[in-house]
């Protein structure tokens, strides 16, 4: 009988990589630290409610965490693992780094949007050790995919969040880019396979918005 070993020789078999040391996963760690700082300087189209300013895709990130600890028990799906959620949504938008935001309503660049976003994907994770690697590709993949109870409702809550900062914030963006009523919940209305209760809050608020006139109803 040929041994165990030469049966992997003959077919080629590869060894797994050796584990890094302490140090070096450290390193790498370290690595993929600063290289996310840079998601401070991408500015998203939403603005920030008091001083109107643009706010940046960091800024975004911490209000949607925040969101999604304040907001679980909305979910559709009970119990819900907060956790994951939340580890989600805290690495989703670091592929704006080399992608940049697209906007909502930017149906031109929405065309290559993913494959933007999967390419910067893999650089990103790819700085940190394998393992970690694989955990945060996986996690990314799957708020992409919107099939798990996790990723629908980051996903919903990932949709409210600028619906809400325009309604405090006059409706100034989406009266620059011409969105109407229609738009906003032609493009966000999946936010209820997460949560019906924010879908329904999301609905009234932008028919507020509406008899503001700060969001505009489709002209006839």
């Amino acid at each position: 009988m040929i041994a165990l070993a030469g049966v992997r020789a003959l077919c080629g078999a590869v060894s797994p990589p050796s584990p890094l040391s302490a140090a070096e996963r450290l390193e790498r760690q370290m690595r993929f630290i600063i290289e996310t700082d840079k998601l401070k300087e991408v500015f998203r189209q939403s603005l920030v409610i008091q001083s109107r300013r643009r706010e940046n895709s960091a800024e975004h990130s911490w209000h949607f965490a925040l969101m999604i600890i304040t907001l679980a028990e909305h979910s559709n799906h009970q119990p819900l693992d907060v956790l994951r959620v939340l580890k989600m949504v805290l690495i989703h938008d670091l592929v704006e780094i080399d992608a940049g935001d697209t906007y909502a309503y930017d149906t031109k660049n929405m065309v290559d949007q993913h494959e933007r976003e999967a390419k910067a994907a893999t650089r990103i994770f790819g700085l940190l050790p394998e393992d970690q690697t694989a955990e945060f590709r996986a996690l990314w993949d799957e708020f992409e995919a919107r099939e798990t109870a996790e990723a629908k409702f980051a996903a919903a809550c990932d949709r409210f969040h600028p619906m809400l900062l325009n309604c405090l914030s006059g409706g100034i963006t989406w009266a620059k880019h011409g969105v109407t009523h229609d738009m906003v919940v032609a493009r966000n209305q999946h936010a209820a396979e997460g949560s019906k209760a924010i879908w329904a809050y999301a609905l009234r608020m932008i028919d507020e918005a509406v008899a503001a006139g700060t969001l505009t109803r489709k002209p006839d």
